[in-house]
């Protein structure tokens, strides 16, 4: 399945076929579950490109994610350089990068959305403390949107205004995902003395972080429901996209709505222990997505033809 899934992609250089193959690894290690949604549910001649993406942002956010912010701001300088050298050269000591060169030759709308991640790392780098929603949006807008979209752009649709309804559904997703990520790594980000929980509302519940108590509880409680309004307006994403996409677009969605209800559950108790969605409930969604696939593959041959 991969090597059919490299050929189709038209990765036919041994080297790179092996980088591809590393980064799948890579991927497949730190992101389990989104692997197994992409392999499952995606068609074969994206997979290696999703991969290359998402291997590029979990190795950029990895870069910058330690030390003091100095030392993250530095580290964000010396990998800006090596990713332009690398997008300009098509070539790079580095195997991240030599994927990411050969998937922006083969998606060219992939290179805007790199560009525009790396701005939104400074914010990044430099953020201590979200005070309120509004700077959570602003944070969600500059970074977590160009990150998403350095894979969701693969499978944006080609008309131009549906592609802008399309984006904009990308960014409710996004924020409400932002949010849900906040919440679940509420400890470990404590611990690091950098939470997202925007400071206002931690103020306005008289809520204690460290701790398991009502305060905290209705904290949760309301950042929840706010991601669940963006969530909500985010549903109509599965139909914007081609048939061949629906599948992962519905399961990627289906998803953050799992992990609401464990953060739900979770309520006060997200001070001492993360959350994260129940893994047979995932695994059915993938399961029935998947189903649904076999089923409509007729369709999406279809589709594939007309647009060949």
């Amino acid at each position: 399945m991969w090597k059919r899934a490299l050929d189709r992609a038209g990765v036919r250089d041994p080297q790179l076929r092996r980088d591809y193959t590393d980064q799948r690894r890579a991927v497949r290690r730190f992101a389990t579950a989104e692997y197994a949604a992409a392999r499952i549910l995606l068609p074969a001649e994206l997979l290696p490109h999703v991969v290359a993406a998402v291997a590029f942002m979990h190795d950029t956010d990895d870069r910058i994610d330690r030390g003091t912010p100095d030392e993250r701001a530095a580290a964000l300088i010396e990998w800006d350089g090596l990713v332009r050298k690398a997008l300009a050269e098509g070539d790079s000591a580095l195997p991240v990068l030599r994927c990411l060169a050969r998937t922006t030759e083969r998606h060219p709308d992939v290179r805007a959305h790199v560009d525009e991640f790396l701005r939104g790392c400074e914010r990044e780098v430099a953020w201590r403390s979200i005070a309120d929603d509004e700077e959570l949006r602003q944070y969600v807008r500059e970074y977590s949107l160009p990150a998403l979209m350095l894979t969701a752009c693969l499978l944006a649709p080609e008309d131009a205004a549906t592609r802008t309804t399309f984006t904009e559904g990308c960014h409710l997703l996004i924020r409400a995902m932002q949010r849900i990520d906040f919440l679940e790594d509420l400890p470990e980000d404590v611990r690091a003395g950098r939470h997202g929980v925007p400071v206002d509302a931690v103020t306005r519940h008289g809520a204690d972080l460290t701790r398991p108590g009502h305060a905290l509880g209705r904290l949760v409680e309301e950042q929840a429901d706010r991601a669940a309004a963006d969530l909500a307006a985010a549903t109509p994403l599965p139909t914007l996209v081609a048939p061949p996409y629906r599948p992962f677009v519905r399961a990627l969605v289906g998803v953050q709505s799992l992990r609401l209800d464990a953060v739900r559950r979770a309520g006060a108790s997200l001070a001492t222990r993360p959350s994260g969605p129940s893994a047979p409930a995932a695994a059915l969604l993938l399961l029935r997505e998947a189903a649904r696939r076999i089923r409509n593959q007729g369709l999406y041959r279809e589709w594939i033809f007309l647009h060949e």
